[in-house]
């Protein structure tokens, strides 16, 4: 992504408000390129490695990623019972 010319416009799956900010869902590459805080201001791959492990260690598993994946995977559709009603899975035993 940070290949592409400073200009072109990105438009972001999702975003999470953090802080207080207002969510975005567009941003452009050079804005990235500045402000992200995984590979924005040149960080460098080994900084970003380091970030995403770090943070990673310390984030718990998101509240809504089973019914996530299971859209995802159908490129947005939500996955459908033997009648075509629309279900989502959920193990009981939690993740």
């Amino acid at each position: 992504m940070l290949a592409l010319p400073d200009d072109m416009r990105l438009f972001m799956c999702h975003d999470y408000g953090p802080n207080g900010r207002d969510i975005a869902w567009e941003t452009t590459v050079a804005n990235e390129k500045a402000h992200n805080i995984h590979v924005g201001g040149g960080k460098t791959r080994e900084d970003f490695v380091k970030f995403r492990c770090e943070r990673g260690a310390q984030l718990a598993m998101p509240k809504l990623i089973i019914p996530s994946l299971q859209v995802n995977m159908r490129a947005g559709a939500v996955p459908t019972d033997e009648n075509g009603n629309p279900v989502l899975k959920v193990p009981v035993n939690g993740l």
